[in-house]
């Protein structure tokens, strides 16, 4: 017997709002073809040893064992996907010879971490990912590119509510050679503590700085000096300048945030924004790092982010440098759906009509009445049981469903809208709902 055993963290949708989850997911797949991505999954599961050796991301990954295990499982044991970056670079590896580079790919799976759920962060929850790779070289110009896709895909999505967004990029670059520049040689510890500002504030990050990352007052005021600079155009360059600190490093990653910045301004002014703080807590980006604030909602924390990695997936012959961004579609739910509801669909269920059954014995002519709607491609169901036909409107009422069809009615076949009480001869071989009817709707709620 099957018992309610409720988990933190593991969202299950009512079937309403799953209807406005796949709504979502099918609005970003078509931005993403409009683009040439092409569609992947990938298996859940990879090696622990692969998912923890990039980042902090280690403590959170989910074990996976079988009660009866085989023997190679406990020399290398696996666990599920954090993210789908790291499987889909093993999957380039492994298939590279079926693979026409640069390759472009989305990928809309569920992953898993084992952190606190809060408010718009689960353990299990649905990421959508857009990723270019390249052989052994990838054109900047993909780091332009990717975010640009991304911000698309949401104004694709402003149809549901959702608002607009704001992409803030940096470049793992010139963190990291601001900080050698500073004398700091500790750049992870130093790109570990900047990643938490939002979180943990100014002081506790210069604290961080100092145990970490070994930094004096001074080197702590740089970098807290270089993470308040924001700019909607290239102008951050010189007030990073102006901090007085140089390295070669730190010029690369002026210069290619710099392009950045001032490719996107041309292309679509406005959408993405330099923020130096960004640091991405992985380990496995080498370039450009983004990260994407609903306006409004920033609370929320991103809600889209990724960047360039030039080594994540290799061979040990070739490399496959790439970029991508990867948006949080249960993050988004959390506020669609959610305690601020934005959307709601029209119905519970696909069935446009309802097809009532006049007594059991006759159900074969509401079967074949069903039957040839559907082979028109309007969603119908058989109403369960040939109760009284009050009682059978209320089943429909119950699931939105708009159209009740009574085989048996005094002109023959008849159709009722019963939200108008409009009731009409109909013949299945020819009826049509309005089209607004045919399938269920995601309209933002009154207010919104």
């Amino acid at each position: 017997m099957a018992r309610a055993a409720k988990l933190s963290g593991f969202p299950e949708w009512l079937p309403a709002d799953r209807i406005v989850e796949e709504r979502v997911i099918d609005l970003l797949k078509h931005v993403f073809e409009l683009h040439g991505f092409a569609a992947l999954h990938t298996r859940a599961m990879e090696p622990i040893s692969s998912l923890a050796k990039d980042g902090e991301i280690d403590k959170e990954v989910f074990a996976v064992s079988r009660l009866h295990g085989e023997g190679g499982e406990s020399r290398n044991p696996l666990g599920l996907h954090f993210d789908l970056t790291v499987p889909f670079a093993r999957y380039v590896v492994e298939h590279a010879g079926h693979l026409a580079f640069p390759f472009k790919r989305y990928q809309i799976q569920p992953v898993w971490r084992g952190e606190r759920p809060q408010d718009g962060r689960f353990r299990e929850f649905i990421q959508a990912d857009i990723d270019v790779v390249g052989e052994d070289v990838l054109p900047d110009h993909y780091e332009v590119e990717v975010p640009l896709v991304m911000a698309e895909a949401f104004r694709a999505l402003s149809e549901l509510g959702v608002p607009p967004v704001r992409i803030l990029a940096n470049d793992r670059r010139l963190i990291e050679g601001f900080a050698r520049g500073a004398g700091l040689d500790d750049v992870p510890a130093v790109l570990r503590s900047i990643d938490k500002l939002d979180k943990i504030g100014e002081e506790a990050v210069a604290r961080l700085l100092a145990e970490e990352a070994g930094a004096d007052t001074r080197q702590q005021e740089l970098c807290l000096a270089l993470a308040r600079i924001e700019s909607p155009d290239a102008g951050f360059a010189d007030a990073v300048v102006d901090l007085g600190v140089s390295h070669p490093l730190l010029d690369e990653g002026l210069a290619a945030l710099t392009r950045l910045l001032e490719t996107a301004h041309t292309r679509a002014p406005g959408t993405v924004w330099a923020q130096l703080k960004i640091a991405r807590g992985l380990d496995y980006y080498t370039g450009a790092v983004y990260e994407t604030q609903l306006q409004g909602h920033e609370d929320l924390g991103s809600v889209a982010s990724g960047g360039r990695y030039d080594a994540l997936a290799t061979s040990g012959k070739r490399t496959y440098p790439g970029v991508g961004m990867s948006v949080g579609v249960s993050r988004l739910m959390s506020r669609l759906v959610g305690a601020q509801r934005m959307v709601q669909a029209t119905r519970d269920v696909p069935t446009a009509v309802l097809v009532s059954v006049s007594d059991e014995a006759h159900r074969g002519d509401s079967d074949r009445v069903a039957a040839t709607l559907r082979h028109r491609g309007i969603p119908a169901d058989v109403a369960p049981a040939a109760a009284k036909f009050g009682k059978q409107i209320r089943f429909a009422d119950r699931r939105g469903i708009p159209f009740v069809w009574f085989v048996d009615g005094e002109s023959g076949h008849e159709v009722k809208d019963i939200r108008s009480g409009h009731q009409e001869p109909a013949d299945a071989s020819v009826w049509t709902p309005p089209e607004e009817d045919l399938w269920p709707r995601v309209e933002r709620v009154a207010g919104e």
